[in-house]
């Protein structure tokens, strides 16, 4: 079946790991009638968490997706990852969603990844809610923790639902909005019954605060509350509907989902109150670079971008659609407008999970998969007719831990290739490719636990061993002074000879200029159709530096004088004498070597500050500055050589107790001297010598 705009919920259940997200995603679904059987993460039969690796390890790795219908609307949810090293897959969520829930464990509270959701949905302007979790542990404390978000968010949470009892005394939960209770019958869904009364002033104050922030929906609603002190039912229910849409309150609910508690209200609140599609927009991009912003719009050319890419052992590629404008339909031609091809869709279809329903059509503000298309990849845009809409790809974080791989049997070498392109594919925050100039294939992810779930997954299911080791930092030479050589190849057989003679001088460049060459030539001593030979050979000169055989940058090169022959001068012979006249005069130009400085943010509990600020300074970071960004968090801003952070996200980990997360992107080259040269030396000589040798 298939559902019009209005009709669409789109939700993401987001929250650090281990508060109940994928809990609390597969209690909806059976509360709504979307699966007949909950059953448990221990079980490995939860609809979120289906691939083997999750069964495995008891986490989400991937974003599920699935749907009930609650009041006459399709409620599609995405229960996403809860650790960092999967962001990819919760940042796709919220960009296909118009509302969030964030998990918050009622017995830890607020927690780091909790804080870094947050402000990615702030810098979105998405509308959220907080759904505490665990209030029958006798730990949960559903007060401290309202307060606690209140103190870390700086804001009001409003209660849609509070909880009847906690720890052992638990026995479910009241709805403000309807006034009604819910009381836990385990396994069943949970039963509808009468506020209790000693909950009667309770109830009634959160009642109050609902009413506020429906009135603070429209400026009518605002006027009516404050000439008459209340607002009635209806009033009540669209004032809410238009505040939440414009994030004017942040709604709190909570329940035991394991137990089956808390969901019928949070169900129908979706259902009834959350934003549809069409109070949320997309954005596209110009040719020119600049944004604009499309409202999901079903009367509109259809429109759609492709947020997520899967592959099935059964099903085989997947393509996950958001379609932005007008109508996705089966069987259909429309225009890739990334690839600039045409796309026959096929088959559409929605799911449960990694169970796929087929349909005819999928709307506006709607998500659904096609399958099997040779083309599509992650953020593509389909298009009706080819028409002029480019949507901006997903935002993402760049990776930061990385490793250099290989296959242990070189002819297994292709067939690794082509499995981690595919991963790349799946997964966005996840990168692939071959350093020509340290010569490995180097990949890249969030954290090393991708990184090493993606490795288990080619040794297991394609039987490859690969071997692994930290990769190769790209270190530069320079010059520090002026100097000047010269040298002439000359060189007879039989025959024309060779012969060219190039004299240069070289001096240094500031840093970040890499490379000038100037065409000092007078009187012709060196014919001007042989000045791109001199050139040619001193590039090749430069990429291989005389200390280590890095690369040569920040040179500025002048061919002052020179000496050609009639007969034997040639574009090579130029060539080669410039390579190595270049080389000579390095020699002489005190070279040293460079190494790439990294700009490093981590993000910390305030205990841990001391300990990360330590580690860093050990190694030769240069902190640049330290802020508090709210919820007992600082951030730690720092510039840091890229050879000590080539295993930081282990180290970070260690550190904080696995709760720290960084950020990293290069800067600039600075030199490096004494025995860290010394040592990058010998390890360089040593990669020669074992290159030259295999």
């Amino acid at each position: 079946m298939s559902y019009t705009t209005d009709l669409i919920k789109n939700v993401s259940i987001a929250g650090h790991g281990g508060t109940g997200k994928t809990t609390l995603f597969e209690r909806l679904l059976f509360a709504g009638g979307g699966i007949p059987k909950a059953e448990t993460v221990e079980s490995g039969k939860t609809v979120g968490d289906s691939s083997p690796e999750e069964i495995e390890r008891k986490i989400s790795i991937h974003t599920a997706l699935a749907h009930v219908e609650r009041n006459g609307k399709k409620l599609n949810f995405f229960d996403t990852p809860g650790s960092s090293d999967f962001i990819g897959d919760v940042i796709l969520s919220f960009r296909a969603s118009e509302f969030a829930i964030l998990t918050v464990d009622g017995r830890a509270g607020v927690q780091i990844e909790t804080i870094k959701l947050w402000r990615n949905l702030e810098g979105r302007e998405k509308p959220r809610g907080f759904f505490i979790t665990r209030l029958d542990d006798e730990r949960g404390n559903y007060q401290n923790t309202l307060d606690d978000i209140r103190e870390k968010f700086k804001i009001t949470p409003v209660p849609i639902t509070i909880p009847m009892g906690s720890g052992p005394a638990y026995q479910g939960v009241i709805d403000i909005l309807n006034e009604k209770a819910y009381f836990a019958q385990g396994d069943a869904v949970e039963k509808e019954g009468a506020v209790p009364a000693e909950y009667a002033e309770t109830v009634a104050a959160a009642r109050e605060r609902l009413i506020e922030a429906a009135a603070e929906g429209d400026d009518s609603l605002m006027e009516k509350y404050i000439d008459k002190g209340s607002l009635d039912a209806e009033e009540m229910h669209r004032g809410l509907i238009e505040a939440l849409a414009e994030h004017k309150f942040v709604p709190a609910f909570t329940g035991v989902a394991l137990k089956n508690s808390g969901l019928i209200p949070l169900l129908d609140f979706i259902a009834d109150i959350s934003p549809n599609p069409k109070t949320a927009r997309d954005v596209s991009v110009g040719e020119d670079g600049a944004h604009t912003d499309i409202p999901i719009d079903p009367d509109k050319p259809m429109a759609a971008l492709v947020i997520k890419t899967s592959y099935d052992q059964f099903s085989g590629k997947l393509s996950w659609i958001k379609v932005i404008r007008g109508k996705l339909a089966a069987d259909a031609e429309a225009h890739n407008i990334s690839e600039n091809k045409k796309e026959r869709i096929g088959k559409i279809y929605t799911c449960q999970g990694k169970k796929l329903e087929e349909i005819r059509e999928l709307y506006a503000g709607d998500v659904g998969i096609i399958s099997k298309s040779a083309t599509l990849k992650t953020n593509d845009t389909l298009s009706e007719g080819g028409g002029g809409i480019n949507f901006v790809p997903l935002r993402l974080p760049e990776p930061v831990h990385s490793v250099a791989v290989n296959a242990a049997a070189k002819k297994d070498d292709d067939k690794l290739g082509e499995f981690l392109v595919r991963a790349a594919e799946e997964d966005k925050t996840f990168r692939y490719q071959y350093n020509t100039e340290t010569k490995e294939t180097v990949i890249s992810g969030m954290g090393e636990l991708q990184v090493n779930i993606i490795l288990d997954k080619i040794k297991q299911n394609q039987k490859i061993e690969v071997e692994t080791h930290v990769p190769h930092v790209a270190y530069r030479e320079t010059i520090t002074k002026k100097a000047g050589a010269e040298y002439t190849h000359k060189k007879q057989t039989g025959g024309h000879g060779q012969y060219g003679k190039v004299l240069l001088e070289i001096a240094p460049l500031p840093r970040g200029e890499n490379y000038q060459f100037v065409n000092a030539i007078f009187g012709g001593a060196i014919p001007k159709n042989y000045i791109p030979g001199v050139e040619k050979g001193v590039l090749e000169g430069m990429a291989l530096g005389t200390m280590a055989g890095y690369p040569v940058v920040d040179v500025e090169v002048k061919v002052v004088d020179g000496k050609y022959h009639p007969v034997d001068s040639s574009e090579l012979a130029f060539k080669l004498a410039a390579r190595n006249a270049f080389r000579e005069a390095m020699r002489q130009a005190s070279p040293t070597l460079l190494e790439p400085i990294m700009n490093l943010t981590v993000f910390v509990e305030d205990k841990y500050l001391g300990d990360v600020m330590s580690d860093l300074s050990g190694k030769r970071g240069k902190i640049q500055g330290q802020a508090s960004v709210g919820g007992g968090i600082e951030e730690i801003k720092a510039q840091v050589p890229q050879a000590e952070l080539l295993r930081y996200s282990i180290d970070l980990r260690s550190i904080t107790s696995g709760t720290g997360s960084f950020s990293v992107e290069f800067d600039h080259y600075a030199p490096i001297s004494g025995k860290i040269a010394e040592d990058v030396i010998k390890a360089a000589q040593a990669f020669r010598v074992q290159e030259s040798e295999e």
